[in-house]
């Protein structure tokens, strides 16, 4: 257990999946209340799928802090966030069943979790994805896990591991890998029981296959799999990853600047 930290703890954490399913990882990073990062954990998860993956990351967290101190979770993922903040009650009143009557998924992860909260002061804030000047904590743990994801390694401040690379052209800032772009565009809105939301970074409204060759110009700011950002207005097409540079699109990225 992390030792007792001042009166408050701030934390975050993030899973990835390289493939939704495939290679997947978690991770988690602990910082005091003036934010300055104490300690953080990464994990393989072998073969799972990005909700497993978050569902982990938080898990594994809340079994790593003291129950006694209030903590302040930060987290860019939608699905994990409501399922236990907003669907867990119901599901709990239906014997585990959705609304729809069928068996609630990864409920051996959400029954851990539950009862890792029972008694504890949380607070669950969301961060939004695919920001370049984004969360520094929410970062370093999406980082961690998918270096965890690709390495299938454990990694972390107690084994002495160096933190995850940054990205080249944002020194690490809200920086989204590669292994993160699967995370669904729909569980990026706002947290329930969250504080407010920024509105995260965008995708073009019109719809493309990732064969598409059509170009759109940005309606927000974003970025791409190759790890450079594109600002609002820039043409970009839809890639096997998602949204980004047009010379993306075949899987040979631009030059870094």
């Amino acid at each position: 257990m992390i030792a007792r930290m001042a009166e408050r703890v701030i934390a975050a954490c993030d899973g990835a999946s390289k493939g939704n399913p495939g290679p997947a990882g978690w991770a988690w990073v602990v910082a005091d209340a003036q934010e300055t990062v104490v300690r953080w954990e990464a994990g393989p998860l072998g073969t799972a799928t990005n909700n497993v993956a978050e569902l982990t990351a938080l898990e594994r967290l809340l079994a790593a802090t003291d129950p006694a101190v209030p903590i302040e979770i930060r987290m860019d993922s939608q699905y994990a966030m409501k399922a236990v903040t907003t669907w867990l009650p119901g599901w709990k009143r239906k014997g585990w069943k959705t609304a729809a009557g069928k068996p609630v998924a990864n409920q051996d992860l959400v029954v851990r979790i539950d009862a890792l909260l029972a008694g504890r002061a949380v607070e669950f804030r969301y961060v939004p994805a695919h920001q370049v000047d984004g969360d520094r904590l929410n970062d370093l743990a999406d980082r961690a896990a998918s270096q965890a994801a690709v390495s299938q390694a454990a990694a972390g401040s107690q084994l002495g591991s160096p933190e995850p690379p940054a990205s080249p052209d944002a020194g690490g800032a809200g920086r989204r890998t590669a292994g993160s772009a699967a995370k669904t565009a729909s569980s990026r809105r706002r947290s329930a029981g969250g504080a407010a939301t920024s509105t995260r970074a965008a995708r073009p409204t019109n719809s493309a296959n990732s064969t598409s060759s059509r170009t759109l110009n940005a309606k927000f700011p974003g970025r791409c799999r190759c790890g450079r950002s594109y600002a609002a207005g820039e043409p970009i097409a839809k890639n096997p990853d998602g949204w980004g540079h047009p010379a993306c699109r075949s899987g040979a990225a631009p030059d870094a600047p």
